[in-house]
């Protein structure tokens, strides 16, 4: 049986939706493609998967995207950092620390708060290492931060910085069922309310069927009154006066 392919980047966790598809599809497989962030949306044109779970923004050209939740921004640094003493951070803060920008990086903003590293990481991973190596700091997305969770790293939620937003993608042509039904889920529509794979053309067929009722009802029951009118008209038009009585 034909499958589901859904894409999701890093960070992203499409575990509860799976298991919901699971549930309410049990004999459609749903395969999990991660992907880097950068190619994701080429993965839905090119048709190599149904949807993706991504981080905008992208480049929407060819594609629909419905924005599904914010994540909150951190800063990653190690155990020891005087940073660790407070719950939560300001740019104002990093102000005199060495930070870090990935070429990866998924935030909407030319570079972090803080003295910037010139020389930039290839890759988020790559980043982690070397604020575990005491390099410099490094801001991003918290899913990404619990992503590559070091046991000598922390990290703290830092405020007036940009936000990732994680989105549901797929391509701009008509969605397949399959699309829909995942729809449904990702917005929390219910089993009874969410359209699965038979549900649409079921519901086509019924409302065709419905409409086709309404129409023979509809010519039966206009029949008999123009005919009952006609006999009337005729009745009347036809009837003989009633000649006087003679004296």
């Amino acid at each position: 049986m034909t499958g589901f392919r859904l894409g999701y980047v890093p960070g992203v966790t499409p575990a509860k939706w799976a298991r919901i598809w699971t549930e309410r599809l049990p004999r459609v497989p749903l395969d999990l493609v991660q992907t880097a962030a950068a190619d994701a949306p080429d993965l839905l044109r090119r048709s190599e998967v149904d949807a993706a779970l991504l981080r905008l923004p992208i480049d929407r050209t060819g594609l629909h995207a419905i924005p599904l939740y914010v994540e909150q921004t951190v800063v990653v640094v190690p155990k020891d950092h005087v940073i660790t003493a407070a719950d939560e951070i300001t740019p104002d803060d990093l102000a005199d620390e060495l930070t870090l920008h990935p070429r990866d990086d998924v935030l909407d903003w030319e570079h972090p708060p803080g003295r910037l590293i010139t020389d930039r990481p290839a890759a988020t991973a790559d980043a982690i290492q070397l604020v575990a190596m005491g390099t410099g700091l490094l801001v991003v997305p918290q899913s990404l931060a619990r992503l590559h969770h070091r046991k000598d790293l922390t990290y703290r939620p830092i405020t007036d910085v940009p936000q990732s937003q994680v989105a549901l993608s797929w391509p701009e042509t008509d969605p397949s069922e399959l699309v829909e039904h995942f729809i449904g889920i990702v917005r929390g529509r219910t089993a009874n309310s969410t359209r699965g794979a038979a549900q649409p053309q079921q519901a086509k067929q019924a409302k065709q069927s419905s409409q086709s009722s309404q129409s023979r009802q509809s010519a039966a029951g206009s029949t008999p009154k123009k005919s009952q009118a006609s006999r009337k008209g005729t009745r009347k038009s036809t009837s003989t006066p009633r000649k006087p009585r003679r004296r």
